[in-house]
């Protein structure tokens, strides 16, 4: 299986902890992905997701971001904000669009 291109950073701004990915978010890196988010350390403090230079992410990735949501808060491209309304996500962390 070929990998989907994928790139993520972890960074500070303003004191926040940020994970920026951009590209797409499949099974062909979702462990990539799953393992960044699990290694940001936030010290108890809010993980900001920054998914606004993501074009497609699949169940597996909101199956991550389910499994953290209770420490997340989420930027996302406009374009996934349907599925991420649908999946639920929404109502169990912070989601927001991006302008």
């Amino acid at each position: 299986m070929t990998a989907t291109p994928l790139s993520i950073e972890t960074s500070e701004r303003d004191g926040t902890r940020v994970l920026t990915a951009t590209g797409e978010i499949d099974l062909s890196n979702i462990s990539d992905f799953a393992g960044a988010l699990s290694s940001a350390e936030t010290d108890g403090s809010e993980l900001v997701v920054d998914l606004s230079g993501v074009q497609y992410l699949d169940s597996g990735a909101i199956n991550v971001l389910f499994a953290n949501a209770d420490r997340l808060r989420v930027i996302a491209n406009p374009i996934l904000m349907p599925v991420l309304r649908i999946s639920g996500l929404t109502e169990v962390a912070p989601v927001e669009a991006t302008s």
